[in-house]
């Protein structure tokens, strides 16, 4: 299996932060929860952090089982829609905001 990763690395607007967990769970999780191919969709929202770590206010954790489905998600309809929601999305919560994205295989167990 394979997880492909979306980190939101960046500072929330003060005193927004339940707002933007409240909005991206009612936005944009029902959207990533449609990807084509998607075998698990997890949400994690920041909890704790190392005092000298990055500020990650937001990861999703969509896991697959092949690169091919990977590259069905990425064509999907609610790809393209929740794509194109970020733009606001960072300009309502966000004093700054970079996107990442990492593929991560699983290690297979003996």
């Amino acid at each position: 299996m394979i997880t492909r990763y979306a980190i939101f690395n960046g500072t929330v607007k003060p005193g927004y932060e339940a707002e933007m967990q409240a909005w991206v769970s009612t936005h944009l999780s029902p959207l990533w929860r449609q990807f084509t191919g998607a075998r698990d969709v997890q949400v994690l929202f920041h909890n704790q952090q190392d005092p000298n770590g990055p500020p990650i206010p937001l990861i999703l954790a969509v896991t697959y089982d092949t690169h091919a489905d990977i590259e069905k998600a990425l064509a999907s309809p609610a790809r393209h829609k929740s794509k194109a929601m970020l733009p606001d999305f960072y300009a309502q919560f966000f004093d700054d905001v970079t996107l990442w994205h990492y593929t991560m295989e699983h290690e297979v167990s003996q």
